[in-house]
């Protein structure tokens, strides 16, 4: 197999090492397979281009081509013109896919059933990056910058996963790397033999990559040595870094450290599959609880509230956390002259239910749990720290059950300036009619609760709204105005739109996301389930607190401080728990429990999980939006790497140029290897002098690069060549320019530093030929006679005076 056969097997292997990556995402794996095939099938197309040979940029717009056909035979088949070429219809249909495929990766927890829509974005992200690599190591004969696209696709991996193995695919991709490196590391050093064996081949030796005295196994082993230091530093340093929590949408962080006070809250939407948890076809256990309140219709289970809204969504803010105190501050608003009983709870959570938000009921007062748990004062909510989730935690909880009245609620005081202007906010893009209705619905309310109370009976029982789990979901402006025009839709849309209502009628509001009481159990116990998930909007009444309400029909209950001439408040008996607060609950979920497949959404397993709505859809962007955007950052990042790819496309054309065997063949390669060295030596920050002959332009090269004798008769060979071919009445056969050449440049490389390497690397100076040729050809096209003026810094470099 020839060198460059070698290479292009590496590519292929390495890019299959990185892919295993995403193994961990979805199951089952048989998506491997089909990106594997067809894989093959695009190397092959490159490799049959290379061998033709067509055009670099021919070869690559072949695969690239090939690519679209694959995935539209894989994927769209139906929709194709005579089954496989691309038609419109197909290319819809890959774009329907896709927006189904984020919506399914938003869906779904760790690993994620294999949908259509997250298979093709797992094979033609494979594809994608496979054509990366090969164009690059392959194609254009540079390995090093094919690290990028694997290193992209190992942290897409890295980036939603649980973490649990992130090292072992690390190494996996990081051996395909070095793989890739090795082999055109090999195949380069088997062209260079006058380079390490030029002596001793003149001296009758074999000139074969080891001849010289293992001058060239040395590089090799000075490359792996490298490559090991390198890889142990890539897995040793991580270790010493902050981790990040994962799940296929990543989740909310915890703090950033043990320290007091240290650390923050993330301000992302938790709301990713409370719909898809509504619909479960299995009402699966996520906790259980014992408590000594005897009111379990209120019993609440909060996990955080969302008090932002931006127009696309509800989410929270970015806090400041605290260590967790042995007993927390008193609840916001709350005045001594409210009523409240104090209750003890032991709370048992599934070992499958993992997310870093520790359900607790409203508000707690003392938390005794084991673990690394942070406070966020504001939400009154525990945060798991460095990874700390629920899985399998066993916690005890007192809490308030505050029981105001009526009379109290309507009789509120004046909310703080700073409360009342956080909670009222809303976003410009909200539509007239959720004022309007507000206002409308409330008319005649002589105080804020008259207002809050007459909302919640809109929604719940006067309004005609039908609870409807399978209402596309959506959070933001637009759909609020949708469901008040439809009034059809589940417990997000209920609350979100009263809280954005309430907040125009003044009234400070949030969302809070948890679970309704659950179901008791025979053994005296409450057992939640995933159908248990559910949103309600907090209302705030100075005096009282955050207050819940219910909006939504058929789920939870009403609070009794909303109910006409009936006592508010539940009563219960703190003397006489049903277990001690401390203790472990005994009831335990069941140990057969598993996460299937496909009904495993964020809220019953995997890292992060969290309940909630699904993501806004009412604002998404297109997955044509998406596409074009990812290609315009691509192309705005690849634009400074322009020049080093030319230089690439022009070296590489030089050195292998004009294969004939006529006198101006041998002239064509004699002085484009010439230009090169000249090019080179211009890279590395020598400056072409026109005005020179040959032979004293070598001179200077040698001299100005310090050049040791080997590459400085490689200098002079070309040089002596150059001059044979212009002068001679008959030039003699020209033999090895190429090797020279590569010598030439490897002297020039060892002869500077550091940053000049990386810089005639990435922007080499004799780049500056392209405007050059671009000058003169549009001075041609507009009939100049003469050369134009430029800058000083474009024109050509010269020592000729006069």
């Amino acid at each position: 197999m020839s060198g460059r056969g070698r290479l292009a097997l590496c590519a292929y292997a390495a890019t299959l090492m990185a892919a295993c990556s995403m193994l961990p995402l979805v199951d089952p794996y048989a998506w491997i397979v089909q990106a594997a095939f067809l894989l093959a099938i695009q190397c092959g197309v490159g490799a049959l281009g290379r061998r033709v040979p067509l055009p670099r940029a021919a070869t690559v717009a072949a695969q690239a081509l090939v690519l679209v056909v694959l995935l539209t035979v894989a994927f769209a088949r139906q929709e194709a013109l005579a089954g496989f070429v691309p038609g419109p219809q197909s290319v819809q249909r890959l774009a329907d896919l896709l927006t189904v495929g984020a919506d399914d990766v938003g869906r779904y927890a760790i690993p994620a059933p294999d949908t259509a829509g997250i298979r093709l974005m797992l094979v033609g992200g494979v594809l994608l990056i496979g054509l990366a690599v090969d164009a690059l190591a392959v194609t254009f004969r540079s390995a090093a910058p094919a690290g990028l696209p694997l290193l992209a696709l190992y942290s897409v991996a890295a980036g939603l996963s649980d973490g649990g193995a992130d090292w072992l695919w690390f190494l996996l991709a990081a051996c395909g790397y070095l793989l890739l490196l090795l082999a055109e590391g090999r195949d380069r050093l088997s062209q260079w033999g006058r380079v390490f064996a030029g002596a001793a081949a003149a001296r009758g030796h074999s000139s074969g990559i080891g001849a010289s005295g293992g001058g060239a196994v040395a590089p090799v082993r000075t490359g792996r040595r490298i490559g090991a230091f390198a890889l142990g530093i890539a897995l040793v340093v991580p270790a010493a870094l902050p981790a990040l929590d994962g799940g296929l949408l990543a989740g909310t962080g915890g703090g950033n450290g043990k320290g007091s006070g240290g650390g923050t809250i993330s301000a992302v939407n938790p709301l990713v599959s409370l719909q898809n948890d509504l619909n479960q076809p299995e009402n699966r256990e996520v906790m259980s609880y014992r408590t000594n309140s005897t009111g379990a219709q209120d019993f609440y289970l909060r996990i955080l509230a969302l008090d932002q809204f931006n127009g696309s969504e509800w989410r929270a803010s970015t806090r400041r956390l605290k260590d967790v105190p042995k007993r927390l501050p008193n609840p916001p608003g709350l005045s001594p002259d409210v009523a409240v009983t104090e209750i003890s709870t032991n709370i048992s959570a599934s070992p499958s239910y993992k997310q870093t938000y520790l359900p607790l009921p409203y508000p707690a007062t003392e938390v005794r749990v084991d673990g690394r748990w942070r406070f966020e004062p504001e939400g009154r909510t525990l945060v798991g720290d460095d990874g700390e989730t629920t899985g399998g935690a066993q916690y005890g909880v007192s809490s308030l059950i505050v029981q105001p009245t009526a009379g109290q609620l309507a009789s509120a005081g004046e909310v703080p300036a700073a409360l009342l202007r956080e909670y009222t906010r809303v976003p410009g893009s909200l539509p007239k009619v959720v004022r309007e209705t507000a206002e409308e619905v409330t008319k005649g309310s002589a105080n804020s609760y008259e207002q809050a109370v007459k909302l919640q009976n809109y929604f719940a029982s006067e309004g005609g709204f039908t609870y409807d789990t399978s209402v596309n979901s959506g959070t933001g402006s637009a759909a609020i105005g949708r469901f008040l025009k439809d009034r059809r839709g589940f417990c997000v849309h209920f609350s979100f739109t009263m809280a954005a209502m309430a907040r125009t009628l003044g009234i400070p509001a949030r969302v809070a996301v948890g679970f309704t009481p659950g179901t008791a159990q025979s053994d005296g116990s409450m057992s939640v389930g995933l159908r248990d998930a559910h949103a309600w909007p907090e209302l705030y009444f100075e005096g009282i607190g955050w207050t819940r309400f219910e909006p939504t029909p058929t789920r939870g209950s009403l609070p009794s401080y909303t109910l006409p001439d009936t006592p508010s408040g539940d009563s219960a008996d703190p003397a006489r728990p049903e277990t001690e607060a401390s203790a472990a609950v005994p009831v335990a979920p069941s140990a057969s429990e598993s996460c299937p497949a496909r009904t495993g959404g964020q809220g019953a397993c995997g890292s992060s999980a969290l309940p909630g709505a699904t993501a806004p859809t009412d604002t998404g962007t297109s997955a044509g939006t998406v596409l074009g955007v990812v290609l315009a950052a691509v192309l705005v990042l690849m634009l400074p790497l322009l020049p080093m790819f030319w230089r690439m496309r022009v070296r590489a054309r030089r050195l292998g140029s004009s294969t004939g065997r006529t006198p101006a063949d041998a002239t064509a390669r004699t002085l484009a290897a010439w230009q090169e060295i000249t090019d080179t030596a211009w890279d590395h920050g020598i400056e072409p002098d026109e005005s020179l002959t040959p032979r004293k332009a070598a001179a200077r090269v040698v001299r100005a690069g310090e050049l040791d004798a080997e590459v400085a008769e490689a200098v002079h060979r070309v040089a002596g060549a150059v001059e044979q071919v212009l002068y001679a009445p008959e030039p003699g056969p020209v033999s090895g320019l190429a090797e020279d050449t590569q010598a030439v440049r490897a002297g020039l490389r060892d002869s500077v530093g550091r940053f000049a390497r990386f810089r005639a690397v990435v922007a080499p100076r004799s780049a500056v030929r392209v405007v050059w040729a671009v000058s003169e050809r549009r001075a041609a096209l507009a009939g100049r006679w003469r050369a134009p003026q430029r800058p000083a810094w474009l024109r050509r470099p010269s020592r000729q005076q006069g």
